[in-house]
């Protein structure tokens, strides 16, 4: 140590052993522990070091302890017996230690979450890393509170039995169901099996950020009544197969002149090449190519090959023009800005369009600026 590192460690120490006081010990046990924290200690530094923590670790003083569990819960100075030993302490000392400290081993953590305390179980489920095998406890054995934390928690390594685990659980829990359909990443089935237990506003973001099969999306969607709605424009979005999609909705009678000039006047192209692909039963490259290098006689083909109605044909013109004149411009298609301004520039053209398509599209424009507010009023 250096000479004031040697000065401060003896003095505090003396203040330790001497001081009846344990407002004074306490003083000095923070002192000394956030010292040895913030220095390099070479292999006698830190063995002294670990002396002190022992101590610190021994003293009747419930403050002492705490000071020392507080400044160091996230050091991997404190030797792994000492931490367990803090970990079983009372709760102001033991949670800090639990939630943070990097010398647990997982057998640790799962004894800490099969010894029953909610508090300690939320504090194992909180850290900023939980295992697989300790996640798999938690999710399995732990109390509710514990386990909304896990789900909520992004750096829980959550296998897909775990989070089955959790549904079967917690179905009938609307914090637990909500902090799980926030996560970043959820299973296909997980997905599906919260959606049927979700509130309306969280069912909403499940469809939106997470992938569903397709025939649940249709179905979600026949059920629009009764549940809240999905918009089968943005689920075809957000499918990595719309080959296999277009064929189902078509399957169920969803894929029609409605639903495409809907996704055409959005700006979702693909959607659109694909649905002329199913209804013409062509592959999806010559589609493409009669949509966008056939001429101007190219598109009404393949329209007419669909059965979609002549009357409606303007319409889908108008739409695959403003798509290429926009793209032409340098627009990225693939970004929401671009689907606004698609959107936008089909409408000015006041296209024949049936009644409840264009109240469709007329929400659509709205939306954007509908999501804005709150945002304006968060930041006022």
């Amino acid at each position: 140590m250096t000479a004031y590192r040697a000065r401060l460690t003896e003095a505090d120490i003396r203040r330790l052993v001497q001081a009846a006081d344990e407002d004074e010990r306490a003083e000095a046990a923070h002192k000394l522990c956030r010292s040895m924290e913030r220095v390099d200690l070479d292999e006698v530094e830190r063995a002294a070091a670990q002396k002190i923590i022992r101590l610190l670790a021994q003293d009747a003083a419930e403050l002492v302890r705490r000071a020392m569990a507080v400044t160091l819960k996230a050091s991997d100075l404190i030797p792994h017996d000492v931490a367990r030993r803090l970990a079983a302490d009372i709760d102001s000392i033991a949670l800090p230690i639990i939630a943070s400290s990097p010398v647990f081993t997982d057998e640790d953590l799962i004894e800490i979450v099969r010894a029953g305390s909610a508090l300690r179980q939320t504090a194992v489920a909180g850290r900023a890393r939980v295992s697989r095998d300790v996640a798999g406890v938690v999710a399995a054995e732990a109390a509710e509170q514990a386990v909304r934390t896990l789900v909520a928690n992004d750096n829980a390594d959550l296998s897909e039995s775990a989070l089955s685990v959790v549904v079967d659980r917690f179905a009938e829990s609307a914090e637990v169901v909500t902090a799980m359909a926030y996560r970043q990443a959820l299973p296909l089935h997980v997905t599906e099996r919260l959606i049927e237990r979700a509130s309306d506003a969280v069912r909403e973001h499940l469809i939106n950020a997470h992938a569903i099969a397709p025939e649940t999306a249709i179905r979600l969607a026949a059920f629009a009544r009764e549940r809240a709605t999905i918009d089968l424009v943005d689920q075809a979005a957000t499918t990595p197969d719309l080959t296999t999609f277009m064929a189902q909705l078509n399957a169920r009678k969803a894929l029609n002149a409605s639903l495409l000039l809907r996704a055409l006047a959005r700006g979702q192209m693909a959607m659109f090449e694909h649905g002329l692909a199913e209804l013409a039963h062509t592959p999806h490259s010559r589609a493409w190519l009669m949509i966008h290098d056939a001429g101007p006689l190219g598109l009404k083909a393949i329209y007419d090959r669909a059965g979609l109605p002549p009357r409606l044909f303007q319409a889908f013109r108008s739409g695959v023009d403003t798509w290429k004149a926009l793209s032409t411009e340098g627009a990225d298609t693939s970004g929401e800005a671009f689907r606004q301004q698609m959107l936008e520039r089909f409408l000015t053209q006041r296209p024949n369009v049936m009644r409840d398509d264009l109240a469709y599209l007329m929400e659509r424009l709205d939306q954007p600026a509908a999501r804005a507010a709150p945002l304006a009023a968060n930041a006022a």
